[in-house]
């Protein structure tokens, strides 16, 4: 793929921050507090996206992979200290263990694929809802991630040998594999406590 149409593709990756409609019946409050998720989503996927960007003009999908690995988490980590919010990504299809949805998440992630698959537009898609667990309330935000035409370089059905090896020694349990374009490859999730 050319270096043109990687950033173009990437770009459309980059999440339309557009907003779709919540289910169930939120408050002016959740609403606030979805906008600034939204936010965080664009500044970490557009980070995140400039990153790989860069490491896959310069150095190809191999070397990307391994920037994905380290630097994926750090973008995370640091959007999180800065803004109060706890920012990853998760999925049903895992490529890191350490981002395996807990119970919520995969239940948005099932809403989530029943709604892509009635034909609603992956893009758009969101859920957010105020949460309480042992008398704590914790707003809970997630934002689909539709898989880009890039991404099927190192997410699709014909992953090349070279990042075959690339990923079993990073991810020895990759399950991230064997997506088609604009399927759903997970999302972005956030959670912020309330009190």
């Amino acid at each position: 793929m050319c270096t043109k149409c990687i950033i173009r593709a990437a770009a459309i990756a980059a999440i339309t921050m557009a907003t779709s409609t919540q289910i169930g019946h939120a408050t002016p409050a959740e609403d606030a507090l979805a906008g600034e998720a939204r936010g965080l989503v664009k500044s970490f996927a557009t980070d995140l996206k400039h990153t790989l960007v860069k490491t896959m003009k310069s150095e190809g999908p191999v070397a990307a992979i391994r920037v994905c690995n380290v630097s994926a988490p750090e973008i995370a980590k640091d959007k999180s200290t800065a803004s109060g919010w706890t920012i990853g990504r998760t999925s049903v299809k895992l490529r890191n263990a350490k981002n395996a949805p807990d119970a919520w998440e995969a239940k948005v992630l099932a809403i989530f694929a029943k709604k892509s698959a009635a034909g609603e537009d992956l893009k758009t898609m969101q859920f957010y809802e105020t949460v309480e667990a042992d008398g704590k309330k914790t707003f809970r935000y997630m934002k689909a991630i539709p898989l880009a035409k890039p991404c099927l370089t190192c997410h699709g059905e014909n992953v090349k040998a070279p990042l075959k090896a690339t990923l079993k020694d990073l991810y020895p349990q990759d399950a991230a594999t064997g997506f088609k374009l604009g399927n759903l490859r997970g999302a972005f999730t956030l959670s912020k406590p309330l009190n």
